[in-house]
């Protein structure tokens, strides 16, 4: 079956640890279900978040997250048909990227609206290899 790739940002609504938690647990749950990986960036002022599966399956994730009133302002930045996984072995990697990512300032000027696909998708590129490292 063909992989899908989609990657969007959000931003939350009303974040806290506890509701972060809650879409983590979610996630990891529905994504070993329907045979999606992918990671999740997050901070307290933006999502972005990687999902990569079975096409039909990536796009009702996104339209489930899309009715979620825990995301508002979601933007698509990445959907495309692809040859590999990136995050094979993670249902939802969690990763809070606090330092190499926008500023908060940034993100309240609407830079991830402005984003290049490349940009974003780097992040997680970044994310991979820092992962990938860890566990050399």
């Amino acid at each position: 079956m063909p992989l899908f790739r989609a990657i969007y940002s959000s931003r939350p609504f009303g974040f806290e640890a506890a509701i972060l938690n809650g879409i983590l647990l979610q996630a990891r749950r529905a994504n070993e279900r329907d045979g999606i990986t992918g990671a999740l960036i997050c901070r307290e002022d933006i999502y972005l978040q990687w999902l990569e599966g079975p096409e039909d399956r990536v796009r009702d994730t996104l339209a489930r997250i899309q009715r979620d009133d825990r995301h508002v302002e979601m933007r698509l930045h990445v959907a495309a048909p692809v040859e590999e996984r990136v995050f094979s072995h993670w249902a939802m990697l969690h990763d809070p990227a606090v330092t190499w990512i926008w500023t908060q300032k940034q993100v309240s000027a609407g830079i991830a609206e402005q984003s290049a696909p490349e940009q974003v998708t780097g992040f997680f590129m970044r994310l991979r290899d820092q992962v990938n490292n860890a566990k050399s």
